[in-house]
């Protein structure tokens, strides 16, 4: 497997000032001209897994509790836990160093197969309203998932923090849909200054809502 590359389905049309190459992927740290924000950042190279299984809950991914009811989400230790039904998680990785998967039969990768947007910073719940109808800002404790149509296409949303002047959210969706999104959502974020980021901006976001490595992480509700 060694020597293949691979290549993020988002198209950003600016200059990158840093990259690192990691696990076959050229990932940009930062873009020049980043100013501050609010931020669209391709997170696509970010491991994503689909855990499906009749008896889920009684399984414990990278040791973590699954969120007890759909729409709930886990985070600890930069990973993250999505309840998609009472059958399927989503889980996804957003650490530089992800940990190995269990080698269990109901996991299924889809790193490849998925994009994975984060939008980060002032007014970002103002940019997706124009984007669809899904509510994200209801009155659940961030982290927590909603699901269904954001810019006609059928997406994962999850909100990590909530907030005018500092929110985040990731959109995850099939990696087919990547260009028109990614259009969609910087035309849509254009009268707030929205500009493309690297993974910096995000990672340096996360930890404002989550604890250094070692201690309990963020969990939102059951």
């Amino acid at each position: 497997m060694a020597g293949i590359k691979r290549k993020s389905p988002v198209c950003i049309s600016a200059r990158p000032a840093k990259t690192e190459a990691r696990n076959g992927w050229t990932v940009v740290l930062e873009y020049a001209g980043e100013d501050d924000g609010p931020w669209l950042i391709d997170l696509s190279h970010c491991p994503k897994w689909d855990l499906q299984d009749g008896e889920i809950s009684d399984l414990r991914p990278f040791g973590m509790a699954l969120p007890e009811a759909p729409g709930r989400c886990r985070l600890e230790n930069a990973v993250l836990i999505n309840r998609m039904n009472w059958s399927q998680v989503s889980v996804w990785c957003l650490s530089k160093e992800p940990p190995a998967p269990p080698a269990i039969a109901a996991f299924t990768e889809t790193t490849d197969g998925q994009a994975l947007l984060g939008l980060v910073g002032r007014n970002i719940f103002s940019i997706t309203e124009k984007l669809g109808s899904l509510n994200l800002v209801e009155k659940l404790e961030p982290p927590f998932l909603v699901q269904g149509p954001f810019s006609h296409v059928p997406c994962q949303i999850v909100v990590l923090e909530r907030g005018d002047m500092n929110g985040a959210c990731l959109v995850a969706f099939s990696r087919g849909y990547a260009d028109d999104m990614v259009h969609a959502v910087l035309d849509a974020g254009r009268e707030f200054g929205l500009r493309p980021a690297g993974e910096n901006v995000f990672k340096e976001a996360m930890q404002k809502w989550t604890p250094p490595s070692g201690k309990s992480g963020r969990k939102g509700r059951k």
